[in-house]
């Protein structure tokens, strides 16, 4: 199964310049969604409000089975997006979905807001 990011598409940072016409979570789902085009095991989708308005902008990574994360406070940029990818391909070569912080991209340190340990199998 592959690791699923979240994007919240109605994310609006601080400042936010609504003439744009562009939330940033929009802006910031162009870019994590040109960037997972070519990633293995990674798959992305938009949902509207994470409910972290307040560290906006907000991801998820998930998959079944697997720790998941919720990730804020991103600016809207190529770089973030990146390492956003780049987080949740290694999430997804994880056995449990934990990745060690040594393995962690640099434009993601800093923005995990919480994280959720796998539902148990109702099997």
């Amino acid at each position: 199964m592959p690791t699923t990011i979240t994007i919240c598409d109605t994310c609006k940072r601080e400042g936010w310049d609504a003439t744009s016409g562009t939330t940033d979570g929009e802006a910031l789902a162009a870019l994590v969604e040109a960037a997972a085009a070519t990633a293995e095991g990674v798959v992305t989708r938009r949902h509207s409000c994470l409910m972290g308005c307040s560290g906006a902008c907000n991801v998820t990574v998930q998959a079944p089975g697997k720790m998941a994360y919720t990730l804020g406070r991103f600016d809207p940029t190529e770089e973030a997006a990146q390492g956003i990818v780049d987080y949740a391909a290694r999430h997804s070569a994880a056995e449990t979905g934990v990745v060690p912080f040594r393995e962690w991209p640099l434009p993601i340190k800093g923005h995990f807001v919480t994280r959720h340990p796998p539902l148990a199998d109702e099997g």
